[in-house]
């Protein structure tokens, strides 16, 4: 049973991440994201990879796990790219 609630969080958590990448990409704007939230929600997945791994069991969550990180990444990578250009387009305004 606790798998499944576990299994329950991270699709949860996971079925978010869709929504907030399409809002960047759409908009091309980062504004109210945060890029540190995005690496310690990463680093909260890796650590209930490394449990699980430890065990030895439940090796399907870890799919999940990986899922979630690689829609975090994607939201990161969108951050990076666009908050980026964004830097770019002020110095040039400024010039």
């Amino acid at each position: 049973m606790a798998e499944l609630l576990e299994f329950g969080m991270l699709f949860a958590f996971g079925f978010s991440w869709p929504f907030a990448i399409a809002r960047t990409y759409r908009s091309k704007s980062v504004d109210g994201k945060s890029p540190m939230f995005m690496l310690i929600v990463i680093l909260g997945y890796m650590c209930g990879i490394a449990s699980h791994l430890m065990e030895g069991t439940k090796l399907w969550l870890v799919a999940v796990y990986l899922a979630d990180i690689a829609l975090v990444s994607t939201d990161l990578a969108l951050y990076c790219l666009y908050s980026s250009r964004k830097n770019t387009t002020k110095t040039e305004v400024r010039k």
